[in-house]
């Protein structure tokens, strides 16, 4: 067989949350994730000093995730085949 494909990650904002991209990189590499997609960016009240990233909710085809930095959240929406628990650890990994 040849070599898994790699997914991939849709360029559609200018601005993303510091250290997101990387993180988002290394999981083009999980098999079974296809398409990476930062969305809206936005504040919140609450600051948060370390790059989290949640699950929210799924979504045809994959799940909604939320990143959290400081003030600003970024909505990230994935196409998978994992389902959620899978994705949570290659999130995981991810974030390591």
């Amino acid at each position: 067989m040849g070599t898994p494909s790699k997914g991939r990650i849709v360029w559609n904002h200018s601005t993303h949350l510091p250290g997101l991209i990387p993180i988002l990189e290394r999981l083009t590499y999980c098999e079974g994730i296809s398409t990476i997609t930062p969305a809206v960016i936005g504040n919140t009240k609450s600051n948060i000093p370390l790059l989290k990233i949640k699950i929210s909710v799924p979504i045809r085809g994959g799940f909604k995730l939320i990143a959290r930095k400081g003030k600003t959240f970024q909505e990230v929406f994935i196409l998978t085949s994992l389902g959620q628990e899978d994705l949570a650890a290659a999130i995981a990994q991810a974030l390591r």
